[in-house]
């Protein structure tokens, strides 16, 4: 079962601006562009490094560890077969941002905090 956890307004993240927010203990980061808005895990599937620093050159996000470089859309290396990014869709409700998480089939949450970062 799917759960949608708030993560901010849609006004707090303008085109081509990012955010970090916390859900169920989870690091995620979140991209408005061209005004959609994109959300993956701030981690690298290379090697686990945080992405939310990377170097965002329109859609492309490039790895601040290594350089691999990711479509922050399609979520996949750009180009070619290889690593992908977990993406989580993103639900958009009268200008409020949701991630949408799976929950675990017992139904049970973390209870961890969440939330929008600067």
């Amino acid at each position: 079962m799917s759960r949608h956890v708030r993560v901010g307004s849609l006004e707090e993240l303008p085109p081509g601006q990012r955010r970090l927010a916390f859900v169920d203990g989870r690091s995620v980061v979140l991209f408005n562009i061209e005004g959609a808005v994109h959300a993956i895990d701030n981690s690298c599937p290379h090697n686990g490094a945080s992405l939310a620093n990377g170097q965002l050159e329109g859609r492309v996000l490039r790895c601040p560890a290594h350089g691999l470089r990711f479509d922050v859309v399609t979520g996949c290396m750009p180009g070619a077969a290889g690593l992908c990014l977990k993406k989580l869709a993103v639900h958009v409700q009268s200008g409020e941002l949701y991630v949408v998480v799976e929950s675990p089939a017992d139904g049970g949450s973390s209870g961890a905090s969440r939330g929008i970062q600067d």
